[in-house]
């Protein structure tokens, strides 16, 4: 059967303290390859049938009035995994 994912992430502007806090875990483990880490939110929706337009259509707009807080988050993807 298909998913469909969807992929929410913190606005940019906004303060992310889960990823200050795995950013500074990082540091203080040597680890020194990335200034920055950001954690989101992943839905896999599985389909009943076929992944239609109309399909896609919908989840966008469960993605934006559901699975996603418009005023702290963005929805960032939404693709079709088989």
């Amino acid at each position: 059967m298909p998913k469909i994912v969807v992929d929410v992430m913190p606005k940019p502007e906004l303060l992310d303290p889960q990823g200050k806090a795995v950013t500074g875990a990082f540091g203080r483990l040597g680890v020194t390859s990335f200034s920055e880490v950001r954690i989101g939110k992943r839905f896999e929706l599985t389909v009943d049938g076929e992944v239609t337009d109309e399909l896609l259509a919908e989840v966008k707009k469960l993605a934006d009035d559901v699975l996603s807080n418009s005023v702290i988050e963005d929805v960032v993807g939404i693709e079709v995994a088989e």
